[in-house]
């Protein structure tokens, strides 16, 4: 894939390989990362596939901490820790930026968010003359909200455009309508002159078409369509045909 634009905020990423410790230790054994040599962005959505355990979190968390986020989500003003359990390898990433420079940028990781809504409210805690923090999270509390309704209100409301946004599984707690109406939150950011990086499952979230899509795989890393992606595939074949596969997996089960 070649041929994006140069002004675009993220161009590219490239592994370091020379400096890799060893291709036997982790982030490195995994077949993704271990294949990884230059990854090219798209200007507008690059999605990050695959199965659990090929390395779509590893991925996106080392980017989104090579670019400067928290592990844990945020913008770039997010400096909290609760447990430091992301990888090395952000440390032999090599980023390469196009002439322009986001005015905004935020990482949203689901599986930390929590811990994201908790640093919100500490930090508002503290006496200052500045506007509260959770102002631009739509004013209220984001734990007093229901997981879909706390996750939707930070793609609604704190992302303003002109940004570089990375997620990872954004789709965690969001409904099939509600994945529906970020697909087009992303469609308006988009228009606004913003990039995505998303990780995720869901082949609604896949299906914008101005993007493109890495899976990850036991074999490294594949530009393929929506169509072809396993998440697609599988999802397709038990729709279409529902009963036929339930009485296989019931099948499999029971000759245990």
């Amino acid at each position: 894939m070649t041929g994006f634009q140069s002004d675009t905020y993220l161009r590219c990423i490239q592994l370091l390989r020379e400096k890799v410790p060893s291709f036997e230790q982790y982030p490195f054994h995994l077949h993704a990362i271990r294949e990884l040599d230059t990854l090219e962005l798209h200007p507008k959505v690059t999605y990050i596939v695959g199965d659990n355990g090929m390395g779509k979190s590893t991925l996106i968390e080392g980017l989104a901490v090579a670019w400067g986020f928290n592990p844990e989500g945020g913008s770039l003003n997010f400096q909290f820790s609760t447990y430091a359990s992301h990888s090395e390898l952000h440390r032999y990433l090599r980023l390469v930026r196009g002439i322009r420079k986001p005015r905004d940028g935020f990482f949203f990781r689901a599986e930390s968010y929590y811990n994201l809504a908790s640093n919100i409210e500490d930090m508002d805690r503290e006496i200052s003359s500045a506007p509260k923090i959770i102002e631009g999270f739509g004013g209220r509390s984001l734990h007093e909200q229901s997981h879909g309704e706390s996750f939707f209100a930070a793609f609604l409301n704190r992302l303003r455009g002109n940004g570089l946004y990375m997620m990872d599984e954004p789709e965690a707690a969001l409904s099939p309508f509600r994945q529906m109406s970020l697909l087009t939150q992303i469609h308006k950011l988009v228009q606004r002159n913003s990039q995505f990086i998303i990780s995720t499952h869901s082949p609604i979230l896949m299906s914008y078409p101005e993007s493109v899509i890495y899976q990850l795989t036991s074999r490294g890393i594949e530009e393929v369509t929506l169509e072809e992606t396993d998440h697609y595939e599988l999802t397709r074949r038990f729709l279409n045909n529902r009963q036929r596969m339930l009485q296989e997996l019931f099948r499999e089960e029971d000759g245990e």
